[in-house]
């Protein structure tokens, strides 16, 4: 269940009606769907989807160059919700945030959750007694504890949200090579990206918005 107290909604994308505008370039494939002023590429409609857990054990939480995006206005929100989920981080990760705070920035000046000293673990995950890597803030979340899940970068992964430089935000599908049974799984299942993802664009975007999505999926389907 997702509280409607929760940041983000408001901050960064807040409700409004949205009107669906498609364009179409070289092919249906490469399709952008333009809803107001955020782009959506058509693979996001398109592709399949969907986590297999038992496959992967939250193996993106402990692989990568730097931690998970942030975004600044999700700054204030670890800070006040860290008293939740600090108990269940593991030691290395407490001592990671000591050192570095809440976040730090990596080499292309991105500000990302940071990562245990000498390795790609984020700060913020711990692994249970099989190996499973699970995220603790997600955890404390799920039990009722705090206002924020976890990054929107982690709960809308494949999808990467971007600001362009006129101003418009761009939504496009990530592939990641760790994440190839979820698109083998999606496919199994019949189940999409924006399907996959629909509580947490609800949540981002709003109820509009989504609408908007599949109004955009049932025209391409159409073309």
């Amino acid at each position: 269940m997702y509280s409607s107290t929760l940041p983000l909604r408001k901050e960064i994308y807040p409700q409004k009606s949205f009107t669906t505008k498609l364009m179409l370039k070289m092919n249906d494939y490469n399709s952008i769907i333009q809803i107001d002023d955020i782009l959506v590429s058509g693979e996001i409609l398109t592709e399949y989807f969907a986590c297999d857990y038992d496959k992967c054990k939250g193996i993106c939480c402990v692989i990568g160059d730097s931690g998970a995006p942030l975004l600044e206005c999700e700054l204030p929100a670890l800070e006040k919700n860290y008293h939740h989920f600090s108990p269940i981080m593991s030691e290395a990760g407490r001592r990671a945030v000591d050192e570095k705070g809440f976040f730090e920035i990596d080499i292309d000046g991105d500000l990302v959750t940071p990562l245990v000293p000498d390795s790609e673990e984020c700060a913020y995950c711990r692994r249970d007694a099989d190996g499973n890597c699970l995220c603790t803030i997600e955890e404390q979340w799920n039990m009722g504890n705090g206002d924020f899940c976890k990054p929107i970068s982690c709960r809308l992964y494949p999808i990467r949200v971007s600001k362009l430089s006129n101003g418009m935000t761009a939504l496009n599908l990530h592939r990641w090579d760790i994440c190839r049974d979820a698109f083998t799984n999606g496919r199994r299942k019949k189940i999409r990206v924006y399907q996959f993802l629909k509580t947490p664009l609800i949540h981002f975007f709003g109820e509009d918005f989504y609408s908007a999505l599949e109004a955009a999926a049932k025209q391409l389907r159409e073309a």
